[in-house]
């Protein structure tokens, strides 16, 4: 690829704007959404699509032009990844990028809840002093902390949790006793095992059908009174409603920076949180949100422009097959000739038989090539011998 159309359609990082042009990029800022996004990828025949937050639905993967959108941040959940599928849409993130940016809040939002730090600057604002009741906090150090989810950020906040002299327990479906000893962390079966040990919980999963609501009365009701509890991850992850009632009747100190109802658009937030001021500490999602991790996303978002211009592979790609349907590999051994593979495609087209993924690689020194064509049932005798006296194929093998 010389050259591609690259349409940015949310905030992003002059830096990054800047590189993509130096790649020989031309670069479209567009602030659009739903069909108006979707026009405006159509008419500058946009081939790359980069969104934060916008979300990415099936008006938008049906342009014929568009090959890749990439997510500047972690999570796809704002991104039709079925509609990306049935396109032949690559679809990108950046993981990673941001969990010293998201663990820091994390951590930031449990020391506050522990110590009210919140409450302290808004009494000395008012003109109150009350050391004595500011001075009830229960401390970190010796606590326990229960961490749901432990990818990249969960396992920053732990490294944080173990400097403040903690004790961690997790879960996550991955998690073996083996990794879990590795990382200095007490393995749980469940979710509401976490519940029970913790005098703080945080949760760090990604969501997922799995996932979603996963985190609900039960489990606040399995947490002690007084626990902290922190959501920097999902919205949709945890019950909002039974999150705001162990708050407000079992004294669960709550901070989250995803409330449910985040305003897409403007500056009015009306969702119940906002009537919790006294109970639940709330951000305004902005966990990703720093000069050194934005810098970082636009960084990763850039080499994931430059590597698929130079090769057509796209790292990060979160929509291609896992498991292949291939069930038999036809091996052919070639001259560099025009057209040879072009007639044993053809061959295998006429013989019903479906490529799945091929690769074609070349020898040091000389005009031969090797050429491996997965395919999905098993080559027949005939196909075989027919392929084997083609011109300029050297041999053909099945397996």
């Amino acid at each position: 690829m010389t050259s591609l159309k690259v349409l940015i359609a949310d905030d992003f990082e002059q830096s990054g704007v800047d590189a993509l042009r130096q790649l020989g990029c031309e670069v479209v800022m567009c602030k659009l959404k739903d069909q108006a996004l979707a026009d405006a990828v159509r008419k500058e025949k946009a081939e790359v699509l980069i969104v934060r937050s916008t979300q990415v639905g099936k008006n938008i993967l049906e342009a014929p032009e568009l090959a890749l959108v990439v997510r500047a941040g972690a999570g796809v959940n704002t991104i039709d990844l079925n509609a990306a599928s049935a396109n032949g849409v690559y679809i990108a993130n950046c993981p990673g990028k941001n969990a010293f940016a998201v663990a820091e809040l994390a951590f930031g939002l449990i020391l506050s809840l522990d110590r009210r730090i919140p409450e302290n600057v808004s009494a000395i604002r008012n003109g109150t002093w009350n050391k004595k009741g500011f001075s009830q906090a229960r401390g970190l150090h010796g606590r326990t902390l229960g961490v749901i989810g432990l990818g990249q950020i969960g396992k920053e906040v732990v490294t944080y949790a173990q400097s403040f002299g903690m004790k961690v327990v997790c879960w996550s479906r991955s998690l073996t006793t083996e990794a879990a000893d590795e990382l200095g962390v007490v393995r749980c079966d469940n979710i509401l095992q976490v519940a029970e040990k913790s005098d703080v919980v945080s949760v760090h999963l990604a969501l997922t059908k799995d996932t979603r609501g996963l985190i609900g009365k039960d489990f606040f009701d399995h947490l002690k009174p007084g626990t902290i509890f922190v959501n920097s991850a999902r919205a949709e992850i945890v019950d909002e409603a039974a999150m705001i009632e162990a708050a407000a009747t079992r004294n669960i100190r709550v901070g989250t920076d995803v409330p449910a109802d985040e305003p897409s658009a403007g500056t009015e937030y009306k969702g119940p949180l906002r009537e919790c001021a006294g109970i639940v500490y709330t951000t305004h999602h902005i966990g990703a949100s720093t000069e050194q991790a934005q810098q970082a996303v636009a960084d990763e978002t850039v080499r994931i422009v430059r590597v698929f211009m130079q090769t057509g592979e796209v790292p990060n790609c979160v929509n291609l097959r896992v498991h292949s349907r291939a069930v038999h590999i036809l091996t052919v051994r070639h001259h560099d000739r025009v057209g040879v593979l072009a007639e044993v495609l053809s061959k295998i087209r006429d013989a019903g038989v479906n490529v799945q993924e091929m690769e074609n690689i070349f020898f040091e020194g000389a005009d031969t090539a090797c050429a491996r064509i997965r395919v999905d049932q098993q080559i027949s005798g005939e196909l075989l011998d027919s392929i084997r006296v083609s011109q300029h194929v050297l041999n053909a093998t099945s397996h």
